[in-house]
């Protein structure tokens, strides 16, 4: 029976691709900043193994004593693995390598699924007050992005523009599906991000007017250019909009944060 008395809580969208090098981690990290410097409370969520979410929000690996290995696999408290970044409004539970191993050490647990779904939706969790909480996936569809989606009231997808760029969506789909029929009917796409663009590249034309021929609504409006202070922020150990607030890449992430805000207010009438 669900609590009254208890806030509505954060909405949690899942930032996922089963492809590396789409820009997930940086459309997760730059997001939560921009979400955050509209004024909401974001926390972001590390689940992949390799921890650039963490290095890009400024946690150094000797930072990292609890993380979400610890959440997942030994239930840990939220006190001990959720850290402030430089960033206001945003906070992170990080990740390091030991994630890796979370899969095999899982699979015996038969709520192993939904771990993620309940850390996330304790009753500690009220006090931190946080609006949205996005969870960067890591590049496969293993067990860590089926607790994301089971987590997660939506699901992100960033999409390179590239050629074959649609026909991997179609595997992630397919995931989407599975977990709506068996753990979480109400997952929904939040939509579709196309990354790395290049208007002077016909291709990336190409699989935009693809995409929006066969997503139609799906995708969003606001495209993340290809655009080196982008790719030069997570070396300062910092999002875009830190790092060059004018660039064209921060202004692009702040007006995909302004779209995800419409429509959860579309959503919300």
């Amino acid at each position: 029976m669900t609590d009254l008395s208890r806030p509505a809580g954060p909405r949690i969208i899942a930032v996922a691709n089963q492809k590396g090098g789409v820009g997930k981690t940086t459309t997760a990290i730059n997001l939560a900043a921009a979400l955050a410097e509209a004024g909401r409370k974001v926390l972001v969520v590390d689940l992949d193994p390799q921890g650039n979410a963490s290095t890009g929000l400024g946690i150094e690996a000797a930072q990292r004593d609890a993380t979400t290995y610890d959440l997942l696999v030994d239930d840990a408290p939220l006190e001990d693995v959720i850290q402030e970044t430089d960033v206001e409004n945003l906070a992170i539970i990080p990740a390091t390598v030991d994630l890796s191993s979370a899969d095999i050490e899982l699979i015996s647990n038969e709520k192993r699924s939904y771990l993620l779904h309940d850390a996330l939706r304790q009753v500690a969790m009220d006090a931190y007050g946080f609006h949205y909480i996005l969870i960067d996936c890591p590049p496969s569809l293993n067990l860590l992005t089926v607790n994301a989606m089971v987590a997660a009231h939506s699901v992100l997808v960033p999409l390179q523009s590239e050629f074959f760029a649609l026909e991997g969506l179609s595997q992630l789909m397919l995931t989407v599906r599975e977990v709506r029929q068996t753990a979480n009917p109400n997952l929904r796409l939040e939509g579709v991000v196309l990354t790395m663009f290049d208007r002077r590249n016909n291709l990336s034309q190409q699989v935009e007017q693809d995409a929006r021929d066969n997503l139609g609504d799906l995708v969003f409006q606001t495209i993340i250019p290809r655009n080196v202070r982008v790719s030069e922020a997570p070396s300062f150990a910092m999002p875009v909009l830190s790092y060059d607030p004018h660039s064209q890449g921060a202004q692009a992430y702040r007006a995909l944060a302004q779209e995800i805000l419409q429509n959860a207010t579309q959503q919300a009438a």
